[in-house]
């Protein structure tokens, strides 16, 4: 046997491994932070705390039983074994019904945007029509915990979807296709009024409706091309209305220029007659007040002026010829005798 194993087994059972020193901070508060350092490890590992954001709120679940008092935005603390807290969102919603969509959920930085496919309906004939809209709702806070209890966190679908399909296929169920695109205010008006009583007949009101869209109406192409039709038609029938009122006024407007000129000459031929009737008796009144004036005196002094014109006469031609009308009226007339013979002469020759 060897001589070096001899010295191992002699000495084999007086080894000691060397002695380990824990740090000082252990041993004089070693238990303290372990406990620490434990508590931070499952702060991290379990974060029992949630931030919540302005447009949510929180529901605390407790061993599955939710708490009617939502959390508001803020810091709140829970604990992660027996409770976890839901976040829903309370900010303005939309639902946009689209033909050919992306069917899917936008986010965005105001609430959330749900596309869904267009509304197929059945008009009052039953006819196909196809409706795109947009609805805009949120939910109310304080009845979240309620919402997501009954419906769950899908509540959107159980709620708003099907109200919205049910309202549009009654209201459009009640036209024709054709009166749709007419009467489209009227349809909108129904739908949005239809949807909000609706929401309102929900127990304890939890979804607050803010608008409504209706965006467009989809007809088929034999309504469109018939309800063209019609159109042109109108069109046609308000031009020659047109037509025949511009005529009628036209014709009105010529009858009035006509009477008008014909009651200017009736005027102007009346303005006549009366001024020559005023004149014909300004005329005899003063005939009248002529023979009037005419006196005995007045006669004899005009027939003794006349006289000394006859005088006067015959001075400077004796040979004056005078003729006297019948009734010792005053002479009107006289001649000359030799101019006579003159003439006389002159004929004879």
């Amino acid at each position: 046997m060897p001589a070096d194993i001899n010295w191992n087994k002699k000495n084999e059972n007086k080894f000691e491994p060397p002695k380990f020193e824990p740090p000082k901070f252990i041993k004089n508060g070693g238990n303290f932070a372990i406990v620490i350092i434990g508590i931070i490890f499952l702060l991290f590992l379990f974060k029992p705390w949630v931030v919540i954001n302005e447009g949510e709120v929180g529901i605390l679940s407790t061993t599955g039983k939710f708490s009617e008092k939502p959390l508001k935005p803020g810091l709140h603390f829970y604990f992660p074994i027996v409770q976890k807290v839901i976040i829903v969102d309370t900010k303005v919603h939309m639902i946009s019904y689209k033909r050919n969509p992306e069917v899917g959920t936008m986010p965005d930085r105001y609430g959330t945007i749900r596309i869904y496919p267009a509304i197929n309906v059945l008009d009052a004939r039953g006819l196909p029509i196809t409706v795109e809209l947009s609805v805009s709702y949120r939910l109310d806070p304080n009845k979240a915990a309620y919402v997501v209890k009954t419906y769950g966190l899908n509540w959107e679908d159980k709620i708003i979807n099907p109200i919205v399909r049910d309202v549009v296929r009654n209201v459009i169920g009640k036209y024709p296709a054709e009166e749709l695109p007419v009467r489209r205010n009227e349809i909108a008006t129904r739908i949005e009024n239809e949807i909000r009583d609706q929401l309102q007949k929900i127990p304890q009101k939890p979804v607050i409706f803010e608008s409504f869209q209706l965006r467009d109406i989809i007809l088929p192409e034999n309504i469109k091309r018939q309800i063209e039709r019609v159109q042109i038609a109108k069109q046609e029938a308000e031009r020659a209305k047109y037509e025949v009122l511009r005529a009628k006024q036209e014709a009105e407007k010529r009858a009035a220029i006509a009477r008008g000129l014909a009651e200017a000459r009736k005027i102007e031929a009346q303005g006549r007659a009366d001024a020559r009737l005023i004149e014909a008796k300004a005329e005899a009144q003063a005939n009248i007040e002529i023979a009037k004036s005419i006196t005995p005196n007045l006669l004899k002094l005009k027939q003794i002026e006349v006289q000394n014109k006859f005088n006067e006469a015959l001075k400077q031609n004796p040979n004056t010829k005078i003729f006297l009308t019948p009734g010792g009226v005053v002479p009107n007339l006289w001649m000359n005798v030799q101019d006579e013979k003159k003439a006389i002469t002159q004929g004879n020759k």
